[in-house]
């Protein structure tokens, strides 16, 4: 068996029995986890070395002048605004933080990876929302960082990597696009149909992407529970669930499109984001204005 079947495997060993069953019956079907390119690989163990060389990081990210590029984007994002401006991967590393730093290049990288033949307008859609959404939840974070001690770079991995399930379950059913409705404005996954259609569940494959990745082990589980924050009681993922599903009806918003989950969740969101629905609508304008901000800088 393969070191990266072995990993896989290994991985499934988290999940509760019926989720370990539906992945093995994905992977089997043809399922396929992407790659992490080299240079992470190549970061990785360079942070972990007894000694970080920042230069050393930075020759290694500009290497890739696409990552490097996005990176310029995203931390051109007014969470960030303390810092600015960057006028080098290396003062990044050092405004930033390292660790900090390898989290947003991992959600770049991500977001990067797969190749879709069919249905290319809602894949490169579909990346657009999530990049949308990891910008919105790192402004959440940042502005409730006193409240839920997590940080903009988690926030913008969580907000990538979320839905990351959906893109592979598009490779491997041609018709999933088309019965989930994908494209269609206001229209989102539901979760009972498609594991009626095709017996699987985006959150799960989401959740191996995740562990197969490397991210922190709440981060995965957020991506587990997004849909599902009230199983996770006092979890220490349930603050990256509330911040994601904030930024998702943030975005749903600033788009004037009703969000399909909002009412459902915001009775455990809100609290867990130290928020009133009476302070609410301030919120977004004051996150939307750093959002709009940013985009248009």
């Amino acid at each position: 068996m393969s070191r990266a079947a072995n990993s896989v495997f290994e991985i499934t060993k988290t999940l509760g029995a019926d989720d370990a069953a539906r992945i093995k019956r994905l992977l089997e079907n043809g399922v396929k986890l992407p790659v992490q390119p080299r240079v992470l690989d190549e970061l990785r163990q360079l942070i972990n070395r007894s000694e970080l060389d920042v230069r050393l990081l930075a020759r290694v990210i500009n290497k890739d002048p696409g990552l490097t590029a996005m990176l310029f984007k995203v931390v051109g994002n007014s969470a960030y605004r303390q810092h600015q401006p960057f006028d080098s991967v290396e003062t990044v590393l050092h405004a930033v933080g390292v660790r900090q730093t390898f989290n947003l290049v991992q959600a770049i990288a991500l977001s990067g990876k797969g190749e879709i033949k069919k249905n290319r307008p809602v894949y490169e859609a579909f990346w657009a929302r999530s990049h949308a959404i990891g910008q919105l939840a790192m402004l959440v974070a940042d502005e409730r960082v006193a409240v839920c001690n997590i940080f903009p770079d988690q926030a913008y991995l969580a907000g990538i990597f979320h839905d990351c399930g959906v893109p592979l379950l598009m490779q491997r059913f041609p018709t999933y696009c088309a019965e989930m409705k994908l494209g269609t404005p206001g229209i989102w996954i539901d979760l009972a149909e498609e594991d009626q259609k095709f017996n699987a569940d985006h959150c799960v494959v989401g959740y191996l992407v995740a562990r197969h990745w490397h991210l922190p082990e709440f981060i995965c589980d957020a991506i587990r529970y997004h849909h599902a924050i009230g199983e996770l009681g006092q979890h220490e993922a349930r603050s990256m669930v509330a911040i994601v599903q904030l930024a998702v009806d943030i975005h749903y918003r600033d788009q004037r499109i009703a969000s399909p989950e909002w009412e459902r969740v915001k009775t455990e969101v809100l609290p867990e984001l130290g928020l009133s629905e009476e302070a609410l609508p301030e919120f977004i304008d004051i996150v939307l204005e750093r959002y709009h901000g940013t985009s248009e800088a």
